[in-house]
């Protein structure tokens, strides 16, 4: 029997779900075939990807915290900041 770890298989599922997220997204637009409407779906997506990144870091980081030094904690989470800083960017 394989054990899996529980934030590993959290991460997973939260994976899972934004993935399957990402293919309901994808056949409404191909449903309603108008340019505008994907645009809007579209942009829903942009909520749910960085959202999902945060969480599942997070999760990932609690439980390795035992082995990963504060140090690089503050360093992932600075790495995680300036990626949804750049998305907002211009």
């Amino acid at each position: 029997m394989i054990l899996i770890e529980k934030a590993l298989l959290l991460i997973i599922i939260l994976r899972i779900f934004s993935g399957s997220i990402e293919i309901a997204a994808a056949m409404l637009m191909l449903k309603f075939n108008d340019l505008e409407k994907a645009f809007y779906i579209n942009t829903l997506l942009a909520l749910v990807g960085p959202s999902i990144l945060i969480i599942t870091t997070g999760i990932a980081l609690f439980g390795l915290a035992e082995k990963i030094s504060l140090t690089r904690m503050i360093c992932l989470f600075s790495g995680i900041i300036l990626i949804l800083i750049s998305l907002r960017s211009e």
